[in-house]
């Protein structure tokens, strides 16, 4: 049962344009997400924002970065003051549609999807954008000629404090980035990852002991990493990203995420409009094994993101033996349906309940501050 002290969870939401033309009002919204009940509420636009379709928090949850993805790529800073957002500054990303960024102290770091180029753009100590931005241009491409002509840079992790992974869904490789003893200037490193052909690596989820889950969207599989303190990765398994069979618009994992233990991985998958939970178990020293639980519905159409929480409900109405969560809550954003659901999954059984869901405007990320 759900208790009247249960938690609130702040959530930030960023959108696509819901007419498809970027500048026509969408922008940036918050939500509550109640931890007990996982009821969602108090839905609202904190500020207007151009296709703000990713957001990241600073080090010190103080500043909100967003992303404008449209050709002429943009970043924009917003100082988070109480429950508003104040706009600080914005920057070019030298590059077209900038899809995923990550926050640095002393840096923004931007992958730039249409161009296939990583973006690095030096930050002042209030978190406002400032100074010139660097760019890395990818080379290649792969076999599935309508989505790997060309590089596609994706999705940007610090998998040390040395190192830095940018996805390629272009060219099947996680480029590799080295920082220097300067802050806010790397130095292109080379590949740290190959995948097989035709995998079209998307969203990465990295584990405490250093294990990377890769989702791949054009083979829809999740791949297991391990790396190593060189920032090199080595493939060491795949599986598929779901069971359920694709639809005849395709089967399109999105993101990839692990639950706050980091022995529970969820993977959102588009066309069948399911969420994959898969258990990560202990390995024979070849890292960890990731086992398929069960996919639900996630509630929406075409899942583009999700956030995981552990529920206070765990904590309420009873606890695994070791003092563990029993159960996650998922929050998962339609892109295509315009709305945003709350599912509660069985860590056991790894099925989820859709016990909440609000309409909003083209959802593309979801984030807890």
């Amino acid at each position: 049962m759900t208790t009247d002290s249960a938690p609130q969870q702040r959530l930030l939401v960023g959108t696509y344009p819901a007419s498809g033309e970027p500048g026509s009002g969408e922008g940036i919204w918050s939500l509550d997400l109640d931890l007990g009940s996982g009821e969602l509420s108090g839905a609202r636009q904190l500020v207007e924002a151009v296709s703000p379709s990713f957001l990241a928090l600073s080090p010190d949850r103080d500043v909100v970065v967003a992303v404008s993805e449209t050709s002429q790529g943009r970043v924009r800073t917003f100082a988070v003051e109480g429950d508003a957002l104040v706009a600080t500054s914005d920057a070019s990303t030298g590059g077209e549609d900038p899809c995923h960024l990550v926050v640095g102290r002393g840096d923004v770091l931007v992958a730039n999807y249409s161009t296939g180029s990583l973006a690095v753009l030096p930050t002042s100590a209030d978190g406002r954008l400032g100074g010139s931005v660097a760019t890395f241009a990818h080379t290649g491409s792969g076999p599935v000629r309508d989505r790997q002509r060309s590089p596609h840079a994706h999705f940007v992790l610090e998998v040390s404090e040395r190192f830095v992974w940018v996805s390629d869904l272009g060219t099947d490789e996680i480029r590799r980035y080295r920082r220097t003893s300067t802050p806010g200037v790397l130095v292109a490193d080379g590949v740290a990852v190959t995948f097989p052909p035709g995998t079209g690596p998307r969203h990465v989820a990295l584990g405490a002991d250093g294990t990377a889950f890769v989702v791949g969207e054009l083979d829809s599989q999740v791949h297991v990493v391990r790396t190593a303190s060189d920032g090199s990765g080595v493939l060491v398994a795949s599986l598929p990203a779901c069971s359920t069979p694709a639809t005849e618009k395709g089967s399109f994992p999105s993101h990839i995420a692990l639950s706050q233990d980091g022995t529970r991985l969820y993977v959102a998958v588009r066309g069948p409009d399911v969420l994959a939970a898969f258990a990560v178990e202990t390995g024979d020293g070849e890292g960890p094994v990731v086992r398929h639980l069960a996919d639900s519905p996630s509630g929406v159409v075409w899942p583009r993101h999700h956030a995981v929480l552990t529920s206070s409900a765990a904590r309420v109405e009873g606890e695994e033996p070791d003092g563990g969560p029993v159960c996650d809550l998922v929050v998962v954003a339609g892109q295509t349906s315009g709305d945003v659901t709350a599912l509660r999954v069985d860590r056991e059984t790894g099925i989820a309940d859709l016990v909440s869901s609000v309409p909003l405007p083209a959802p593309a990320c979801i984030m807890a501050v």
